[in-house]
Order: C-alpha cells, then sequence, then structure tokens
C-alpha cells in the first residue's frame, strides 16, 4: 500500500524516487502542480488496468500467471513484515554506505523490474506482431523427486514474442542502472503496482479490511511515531501497492447485475483519500501516512454503499474461490471474460 508521501517543497521525493544529494532548485507552482498531477496519474492507472487485468487473470495456463491468494492470516501477518523489513533498511541504511545497499538494491529491481515490465507489455505487444511471424513454444520446468513423489517446483511456458518482450524491457532496465532516468524508474513502479494488483487477489472483504487496518496502523506510527519511514523513503533508490479495489471489482462481477458500483465507489474514494493526502500534505509542508486518509476512504465508501443497497451480508460474504482448483476455474471462467468485456465497453 501506500506509504508516506514527501513534501515537494523541501527537495524531497517519494519513495521510490531518484534522489541526489546537490541542492535543488527551488520548487515553482507549475513544478509543484506537475508533481502532484504526475503522482495521481501514477498511482491510478496501475489501479484501474490492473483491476481489469485481475478479472481475466489467466488461471492455469502458467504457474506464475495464477494470482496468489492472500489470506487472513497473511493479512494479519503482512504489517509486522512491512514492519521488520522497513526497521532492517533503516538500521543497514544507518550502519553501511548507503552507496553500496543502494546498489545491491539497484540490481535487485533491475532484474525483477524487466521481468514485471516484460509481463506487463505482452497483451499489448502481441498486437503488433505480424501474423507471419515466426512464434516458438518454449518450456522452463522445474522438478523435484522422481516418480511419483515428483513436484513441480517452476512450470512457466512461454514463446518467442515473450523473448521480444524481455529483450524490449532489459533496454529500459540497462537505462535504469545505468542513469537512474525517472521514467525508467517510473515504468518499473507502474510495472510493480499492476503485476502486483492483477496477481495478488485477497480472498474476501474482511481479509481487505484486516490487511488494510493493519497497513493503517503501521503507515501512522511510522511515519509520525519515528523518522524510519521518511529516512528510508530519502534513502531508497527503487520504485516502491492496491488491491482491495480490484477485489470489489470482482466481487461487483460476481453480484452478476451487469453493475460495477463498487469498483467506481472505491475507485473514486482512493482519488479523494489520495487527494486528501496531497492537500494536507501541501498545507502543513511534512510527510505524511497517506494510509491515513486512504484506509477510511476506501473501506468506509463501498460500505456506506452497501447499507444503502442493503448488500452489506453479501458484501462480507462473498469469497473467491481458489485458482489452482480446476472446477472453479471453468465454473468462472466465462463469466469473468464477459464481464470484463462489458466493463471495456463501457470505458470506450
Amino acid at each position: 500500500m501506500d506509504s508516506a508521501l514527501s513534501d515537494p517543497h523541501n527537495g524531497s521525493a517519494e519513495a521510490g524516487g531518484p534522489t541526489n544529494s546537490t541542492t535543488r532548485p527551488p520548487s515553482t507552482p507549475e513544478g509543484i502542480a506537475l508533481a502532484y498531477g504526475s503522482l495521481l496519474l501514477m498511482a491510478l492507472l496501475p489501479i484501474f488496468f490492473g483491476a481489469l487485468r485481475s478479472v481475466r487473470c489467466a488461471r492455469g495456463k502458467n504457474a506464475s500467471d495464477m494470482p496468489e491468494t492472500i489470506t487472513s492470516r497473511d493479512a494479519a501477518r503482512f504489517p509486522i513484515i512491512a514492519s521488520c523489513t522497513l526497521l532492517g533498511l533503516y538500521l543497514f541504511f544507518k550502519i553501511f554506505s548507503q552507496e553500496y545497499i543502494n546498489l545491491l538494491l539497484s540490481m535487485y529491481f533491475f532484474v525483477l523490474g524487466i521481468l514485471a515490465l516484460s509481463h506487463t507489455i505482452s497483451p499489448f505487444m502481441n498486437k503488433f506482431f505480424p501474423a507471419t511471424f515466426p512464434n516458438r513454444q518454449y518450456q522452463l520446468l522445474f522438478t523435484q523427486g522422481s516418480g511419483e513423489n515428483k513436484e513441480e517446483i517452476i512450470n512457466y511456458e512461454f514463446d518467442t514474442k515473450d523473448l521480444v518482450c524481455l529483450g524490449l524491457s532489459s533496454i529500459v532496465g540497462v537505462w535504469y542502472l545505468l542513469r537512474k532516468h525517472w521514467i525508467a524508474n517510473n515504468l518499473f513502479g507502474l510495472a510493480f503496482s499492476l503485476n502486483g494488483v492483477e496477481l495478488l487477489h485477497l480472498n474476501n472483504v474482511s481479509t481487505g479490511c484486516i490487511l488494510l487496518g493493519g497497513l493503517f496502523i503501521y503507515d501512522v506510527f511510522w511515519v509520525f511515531g519515528t523518522n524510519v519511514m521518511v529516512t528510508v523513503a530519502k534513502s531508497f533508490e527503487a520504485p516502491i501497492k492496491r488491491i482491495f479495489i480490484a477485489l470489489l471489482l470482482r466481487f461487483d462481477i460476481s453480484l452478476k447485475k451487469n453493475t460495477h458500483t463498487y469498483f467506481y465507489t472505491s475507485f473514486a474514494a482512493y482519488i479523494f483519500g489520495l487527494g486528501l493526502t496531497i492537500f494536507i500534505m501541501h498545507i502543513f509542508k511534512h510527510a505524511q501516512p497517506a494510509l491515513l486518509y486512504l484506509v477510511p476512504a476506501c473501506i468506509g465508501f463501498p460500505v456506506l454503499v452497501a447499507l444503502a443497497k442493503g448488500e452489506v451480508t453479501e458484501m462480507f460474504s462473498y469469497e473467491e474461490s481458489n485458482p489452482k482448483d480446476p472446477a472453479a476455474v471453468t465454473e468462472s471462467k466465462g463469466t469473468e471474460a464477459s464481464a470484463s468485456k462489458g466493463l471495456e465497453k463501457k470505458e470506450k
């Protein structure tokens, strides 16, 4: 989820943005407006398109394409794990040279960024390949054991088109690694966010509330209670989270009413919460925990709509089936495909 946002007035950057030790020129109203507008756009694009892709996410072709389901236990643990990770990064930056840590993290995100960007652009690039393109199928298979005890560790199918996308993404990766250019940085950030929304699924609304509630406490504590979050955000040179809204889109589809009320409500709530965060940050000139404003909005708005429509019980009893269950996949595939097409037609 979104972590602390830093005020562009004082020259600090949002988590994931490139940082420099040199003095920056003073901010101008036009520059601040551009920064805030870019922040909104970068936050909203992965949510909207990631939610659409989460609906028609392939659930049986490749193991890597199958969404990972976050349970209530995972949701309860996540803020604790995030806190340990954040504190660990803080201590590392205090003890070791920031230069070497950022080099290690840059290499880490270089590899992950290439894979994420390749997966993101693959559906779009497929439209540009001619029918005569010599496309060959490949499979990467790693197993453990033998005979009846053989277990698949990695089973990934890909083709020549995927390799072309990987090559193009590698060019962006080298650009990011050598120059840390903000465009390459943001492309990786968008790819990470979109893949996260697409491939990480909450199993029900209650789990989403547990996760967001825990992260609400996490964000407020680490921003207002300590200087840990802001220190890491200013030192961390890597692209840096929004799956609750995608869950509500799939809940809309499960109602089979050919409407997407809860998705649009939660999307508008996110815009409101992020806008309020930016406004408070601009007024007080201090880093803000974005989840302080986003969590109440993203949970409160849809719940109020559910209360008005008398669908609170349906919302909190909605449970997503296990994507690895073949019967569940067969039953839901047709419904999800038609529903996502209907949403796309509305957007057009």
